[in-house]
């Protein structure tokens, strides 16, 4: 039987030779891409399109038309293939639609290779767009699967072709539009699209909307899934950092943009491992899941991948149920307002009608959740295995590896920051990872105002709770880089996070103990600027060996509590100085405040707390996926109760500093 996709949707493929249908009410041009692990298309034989029709395993029309069949063998495309993308995009030509919104949806059928039926999609909730990128198929534990997704381009094929990874993608869409235009000045007409019985499951899930910030992302819009804050009806809510090739904010990009999980860090000239192998399933069952089974350099690097994989499936997999949800409620309602406005059905008996319409409405959400309890089955089956794996830098803190803990040798290429999960599974927890160096500071909230569960507390327990997540931070931090490559300093103007910052303080850890008052905050500020400042100065000259011998060259981490008490207005600036220059010469901020408090310095700040990652110290739906913008519920890290893992930890760091330094 025929799946039929909504978008998000994926469903595994049971054949790799395919067939791919694709019926539209206007001539559209078809093409593909082969990406790597890292989600870019490495050159121009790794695309079809009409100027070149076929690439190792894809063979596409040389023509635009209303009807295409894209031939696809997965078995043949290059080893280092992970993902092909099929690309739809209408023709550039006088009386041409300007947007696929303008036109019947594109209907796409996926076949096997006797003609029998996979899976079917069609490409609703296009508006503007003049280009997508429709279904892609995927490797996951060493199998492929179909995904739909029905991201559009308003800038067309030579934006959706940039976001592909294609080189010079102006050029190769100039030179498609050019090959097909000759058959367009020829043709006279098209047929009308293929029509079926509601074959399409739902309106469009949620889109990104342009952020602030990245949870780990590249090519996702700006709440800030990189560094905007996005169209929320939660204030504050965040995108969920992705893995970035650069690490760094992201601006404006198309929201299901490719996700590059290369690390910006390692070189090499060698081919990523593909990781362990994955043990042969039981014939109609999924193959049993592997930690580590994702590509990378290192088993570190592939249960990254592997984490954030489990992330895109999740958010994937709910907007998929939500959309299939959605449709089916707003059919029902539909066919209750036809029977109900019609004066006949009233006479011949509406309760029928509205009781038929009732059940489809239960049978399409019974299935829609059956798909769901299938993911998220195969998803916790994952959880299970790759979490033991872990490891310190990715593991929780009642982990059993910090109980061998011993300082690293070299920085990881991550840091786990908490947990996220959704409703429709809270059980099932993804750890949420920063890449590291850090390329933007943390603030960890300590507002009652800015969350549910914060509301419930008084001011004194939220703010001590506030402190005692910055202070775990900071310990995790110090623990995952080599011995004397991360310094931290505190700033407690008035002494009210004494007793968070104790195991700081009594382990040793702290070159100089937390600054109070006006005059430490001032002094410390100044020493951080400084450093800034000559850094800065060093890298653009080149002259990296003029830096005084006396410079700590470490990482530098300052936590700083209560803010704004005891900052003046010079103070306020030089914070503000060190969240926007700091990260790039290794100057980074962990605030522990509550917005309000700050509010008497009016929009000034604004920046400040949107160059910050914000975090909270009790769970809260606050952070959003890149792809469809679900609200995730972040968890911070918590210690065990009763647990020493923390001072134990500390202090063996303390004596690896005092190691390292004789």
């Amino acid at each position: 039987m025929t799946a039929e996709l909504v978008r998000g949707q994926n469903h595994p493929l049971p054949h790799t030779r395919l067939e791919i249908r694709v019926s539209a009410g206007k001539s559209v041009v078809a093409g593909a891409t082969l990406a790597d692990e890292h989600g870019r298309v490495p050159g121009p034989e790794w695309l079809a399109h009409p100027a070149q029709p076929a690439c190792p395993g894809v063979e596409v029309s040389r023509q635009a038309t209303a009807d295409h069949r894209i031939a696809v063998d997965l078995a043949v495309v290059p080893a280092a293939t992970h993902r092909v993308s099929v690309l739809l995009a209408l023709p550039v030509a006088p009386g041409a639609p300007a947007g696929f919104g303008a036109v019947a949806a594109p209907f796409l059928a996926v076949t096997g290779p006797e003609g029998a039926g996979i899976v079917s999609y069609t490409l609703t909730g296009l508006d503007t767009e003049s280009a997508v990128v429709a279904v892609e198929f995927y490797r996951r534990q060493d199998a492929w699967k179909i995904r739909a997704v029905g991201q559009g381009y308003a800038g067309g094929l030579a934006e959706l072709l940039a976001d592909q990874g294609v080189d010079r993608p102006g050029e190769l869409a100039a030179t498609i539009h050019e090959t097909v235009a000759p058959g367009l000045a020829r043709t006279v007409g098209t047929p009308p699209p293929r029509t079926t019985e509601v074959r399409h499951g739902a309106p469009a899930a949620a889109s990104s909307a342009a952020g602030d910030h990245t949870l780990p992302g590249t090519g996702t819009p700006a709440p800030d899934q990189g560094t905007q804050e996005p169209a929320d009806a939660h204030p504050g809510t965040q995108d969920v950092p992705l893995p970035s090739a650069a690490n760094e904010p992201v601006t404006a990009a198309p929201p299901s943009g490719p996700i590059s999980y290369a690390h910006p860090r390692r070189q090499s000239t060698a081919p990523p491992s593909p990781g362990p192998a994955v043990p042969p399933a039981e014939p109609g069952r999924p193959a049993p899941p592997v930690a580590g089974d994702a590509t990378g350099w290192s088993m570190e690097e592939r249960l990254y991948n592997q984490v954030w994989g489990m992330f895109e499936d999740l958010a994937r997999a709910t907007a998929a149920y939500r959309s299939a949800v959605e449709f089916a409620e707003t059919r029902r309602d539909q066919e209750l307002d036809r029977a109900l406005s019609d004066p006949r059905a009233r006479l011949t008996g509406s309760g029928d009608a509205a009781m038929a319409a009732r059940d489809r409405c239960d049978e399409l959400t019974g299935r829609a959740r059956e798909a769901l309890d299938r993911d998220l089955g195969q998803l916790t089956a994952e959880s299970g295995v790759v979490e033991p794996a872990l490891p310190p830098a990715f593991a929780r803190w009642d982990h059993p590896v910090w109980q061998a803990y011993r300082a690293p040798m070299e920085i990881p290429m991550a840091l786990r920051l908490g947990d996220l999960h959704l409703p429709e599974c809270p059980g099932l927890r993804i750890p949420m990872l920063m890449r590291l160096p850090l390329e933007r500071g943390l603030w960890v909230d300590s507002g009652r105002r800015t969350s549910d569960a914060a509301s419930l507390m008084d001011e004194a327990q939220i703010r001590r709770l506030a402190m005692d997540t910055a202070v775990n931070h900071a310990a995790r931090l110090l623990a995952v880089y080599p011995a004397g490559e991360f310094t931290v300093h505190v700033i407690d103007p008035a002494g009210s996070g004494a007793s968070s910052l104790a195991p700081l303080v009594h382990s040793g850890v702290l070159d100089e103990p937390p600054a109070s008052g006006a005059q430490g905050v001032s002094t410390v500020l100044g020493k951080l600027t400084q450093r800034v400042d000559l850094v800065q100065m060093a890298v653009r000259a080149g002259a990296a060996d003029a830096l005084p011998p006396d410079l700590d060259t470490a990482e530098q981490l300052v936590i700083v509590n209560d803010f704004p008490h005891g900052f003046d207005d010079r103070a306020v600036t030089q914070l503000r100085y060190l969240a926007d220059e700091g990260p790039a010469v290794g100057v980074h901020l962990l605030m522990v405040a509550d917005r309000e408090d700050a509010s008497a310095y009016g929009p000034v700040l604004d920046p400040l707390w949107r160059s910050l990652l914000r975090i909270t110290p009790v769970p809260d739906a606050h952070l959003a996926d890149p792809w469809v913008q679900h609200s995730w519920t972040y968890e911070p890290p918590v210690i065990p109760p009763g647990s020493q893992v923390l001072r134990q930890v500390l202090t063996r760091v303390a004596e690896a500093r005092r190691t390292g330094r004789r």
